[in-house]
């Protein structure tokens, strides 16, 4: 056999990530792996090797559901035949494609049957292929919504269900979800985070020592694989040897009330929501035990498990990478076994600390802020993540409707619909044509247009955008939504922040907002009309400002006219906007509220809001 695989025990440090996939690997049901970390440390490879030391399932040869022995599904014709006997085969490693359908991951109608016969026969997906398997997505946080909530699904019920083109099906569906993602291209969805039981930041060596093994490693690989893996064949074995050991004393591993304690004082004094990590936790410990050769879970296995299991839980403020701080973690530990009545006053302490300087941040309830419903009067942005459309080019398909000039045929529909109508012989008519309906999400991108000048107000507003797009960014990941801010004052305005979804260029432009001087808002309202002119994304336009503009583009004009005449010609593009009114003090001019009402915005004033419900209000925007 030709070894294609590089194998697991040559892989160069990365012991974290390696204990990770060995501990799914003794007990499946821990929910797999969140593999993050920058391109090229070894995250792809050391998934694919995982599969090379798992001891091999029983299966019968065909079977498209991997099927346990003795407890086949009750549709698998090949397991239901009388002569059908398993044997030893390698466990399933299944590659999710981030292009792939629906259909594709969950099953459809098999056509060539229905082509046939007419009958409905199903045609198992990739979530059957995965099985008692692993199931492994690359660049997992790139996956469509649509595939995302597939998997939620699955993974939640270990059933895969469908129910569509006249289907009723549902197989199971258990396997090990091992995802890896590099942060430059986005955060997953905190749902889906939830649902890897172990995650592991993994980065290239900064020791040059290191960094020359893994080459050479890696070129004496490339250059002859099978020889490669030969000179590891001792390795590899004492890997399997060992896997197979642990999880035959996975279950009579004890952990015992005491260390559960520990778990779930951990889990809240890391300000952990999700139940989840506790039961993680308490599985990880037992495995951790069990790999290592023994039956009773000590406090070092827990420390141990924590490290992998509460990173990507933890409550975080914007721009806070996953982790633990590992002096925290070990002063929990010892108080927890130690002192547990001090303890608890210790954590209400530090939360009360802490309280404060995360206020800024905090997302506020939905009932803080009001509800806005921004329209787009022309339509031209009504094509394609979170602004949903109906009928979209793109996306996931939600049913069939007759059409005899359909731009995108439903097969399965189709067929379905000839079929019943029994014409002998078999054939289709334009009569029996569907159309696939599909419902897509678009990304925004929110364009904050923030005043800058000296007055009163200038602080507040600039902490409140601050706030605003560092919360909005926390969720932008998911979403595909962009960011941009323009900052006016003195004689112009500038593209303070280009349109970003990057956590580290948004930190580096607002760092400092500086204020002071005059109001140019003709600029400022030239410079978004620019910006948005040259993107293709659904915008929302924010403007924060009084209105008082008293800085002309051309010398000689009313600076207020211009400013109109700009807004005017952002509404008539079919520019979605809001205006945040600053103006502060006894007597005011209402030059906000007019210029909202030339923009076709609704204006709210800046006092009712903080920075936590402007970011709601502006996602409730979108």
């Amino acid at each position: 056999m030709i070894h294609t695989i590089f194998p697991f025990s040559a892989i160069v440090e990365q012991d974290r990530l390696k204990t990770a996939l060995l501990l799914c690997a003794v007990d499946p049901s821990l929910g797999g792996v969140l593999i993050r970390g920058d391109k090229g440390t070894a995250k792809s490879t050391a998934a694919r090797a995982l599969t090379d030391i798992l001891p091999p399932i029983q299966r019968v040869a065909g079977c498209a559901y991997n099927c346990l022995p003795g407890a086949p599904y009750q549709h698998c014709e090949t397991c239901n035949h009388e002569h059908a006997a398993p044997q030893a085969d390698s466990v399933p490693f299944v590659t999710l494609p981030l292009g792939a359908t629906e259909d594709r991951v969950i099953g459809t109608l098999d056509l060539e049957q229905a082509l046939k016969g007419g009958s409905r026969v199903f045609k198992p997906g990739l979530l059957a292929s995965a099985h008692r398997g692993i199931l492994y997505i690359d660049e997992v946080n790139l996956l469509p919504d649509h595939l995302v909530d597939v998997l939620l699904d699955a993974a939640a019920m270990g059933v895969n269900v469908v129910q569509r083109e006249g289907l009723s099906v549902s197989h199971p569906a258990r396997f090990t979800l091992i995802g890896t993602m590099n942060l430059e291209e986005g955060d997953l969805r905190p749902q889906l985070l939830d649902r890897f039981g172990l995650m592991v930041e993994v980065t290239a060596p900064h020791d040059k020592t290191l960094r020359a093994e893994v080459v050479r490693r890696r070129i004496a690989f490339e250059a002859n694989p099978a020889a490669y893996a030969a000179q590891w064949l001792r390795e590899q074995q004492a890997l399997r040897d060992q896997l197979a050991t642990a999880q035959q004393l996975l279950p009579g591993v004890m952990l015992d009330d005491a260390l559960l304690d520990l778990i779930s004082h951990l889990c809240c004094e890391f300000e952990v929501a999700s139940l989840r990590a506790d039961i993680v936790m308490h599985k990880a410990s037992r495995a951790l035990a069990a790999l290592q050769g023994q039956t009773e879970v000590t406090p070092e296995h827990v420390r141990a498990a924590a490290e992998l299991v509460l990173p990507h839980r933890r409550r975080r403020k914007p721009f806070e990478q996953p982790g633990l701080d590992q002096n925290q973690l070990d002063e929990l530990m010892q108080q927890a076994l130690q002192q547990p009545d001090e303890t608890e006053s210790g954590a209400d302490s530090e939360q009360n600390e802490n309280g404060e300087s995360q206020q800024v941040f905090a997302a506020a309830a939905a009932d803080d802020a009001r509800k806005i419903d921004v329209a787009d009067p022309v339509g031209r942005f009504a094509s394609g993540k979170r602004s949903i459309t109906q009928d979209a080019p793109r996306g996931r398909v939600v049913r069939a409707v007759p059409d005899p000039n359909p731009s995108s045929l439903a097969v399965d529909a189709t067929l379905r619909s000839a079929a019943l109508k029994g014409r002998e012989p078999f054939q289709v008519t334009k009569d029996d044509l569907y159309r696939q309906v599909r419902v897509g999400k678009t990304a925004n991108l929110i364009l904050f247009v923030v005043d800058a000048s000296g007055s009163m107000a200038a602080q507040r507003r600039m902490e409140a955008v601050k706030g605003a797009v560092l919360s909005l960014l926390t969720d932008a990941y998911q979403q595909r939504d962009q960011v941009a801010v323009i900052s006016f004052r003195g004689e112009s305005a500038q593209l303070l922040l280009p349109p970003t979804r990057s956590v580290d260029i948004a930190e580096q432009h607002l760092r400092e907002l500086p204020t002071g001087g005059r109001t140019p808002l003709p600029s400022a309202l030239s410079v978004a009309f620019e910006t948005l002119a040259k993107t293709d994304l659904p915008p929302l336009l924010v403007l924060l400002s009084d209105g008082k503009a008293n800085v002309a583009l051309q010398d000689g004009n009313d600076p207020w006219q211009e400013s109109l005449r700009f807004a005017e010609l952002l509404a008539e593009r079919g520019v979605p906007s809001l205006v945040l009114d600053t103006e502060t003090g006894y007597l005011r001019l209402g030059r906000a509220r007019q210029l909202a009402q030339a923009l076709g915005a609704e204006c709210l004033a800046l006092e009712e809001l903080s920075a936590e419900n402007l970011a709601l209000t502006v996602r409730q925007a979108t």
